[in-house]
């Protein structure tokens, strides 16, 4: 299964919905990036991402976004495919 990184905070609703999505569809281990633990992580991720809201998701890498781009991406059958793929 793919490397999952999240860019994320404890109370975001996206970030949990995100986390849900990604664990519906198999994904055992999520590394989380708390950027309100860490705040220079949030400079890190806009650096990144060129965004500044949370969740930021990538797969092996690639940036996929946010949760809407997660929920897209999903719907559109562009997912599952992603998270089979080896890091």
């Amino acid at each position: 299964m793919a490397k999952v990184l999240m860019y994320a905070t404890a109370t975001c609703p996206y970030c949990m919905r995100a986390e849900a999505l990604l664990m519906q569809r198999g994904v055992a281990t999520i590394e989380k990036i708390r950027v309100d633990l860490q705040p220079e992580e949030r400079q890190a991720m806009m650096q990144r991402t060129g965004r500044h809201t949370v969740p930021q998701i990538f797969i092996n890498d690639r940036h996929l976004g946010g949760c809407d781009d997660l929920m897209a991406l999903d719907a559109a059958g562009g997912l599952m495919p992603l998270l089979m793929a080896d890091n």
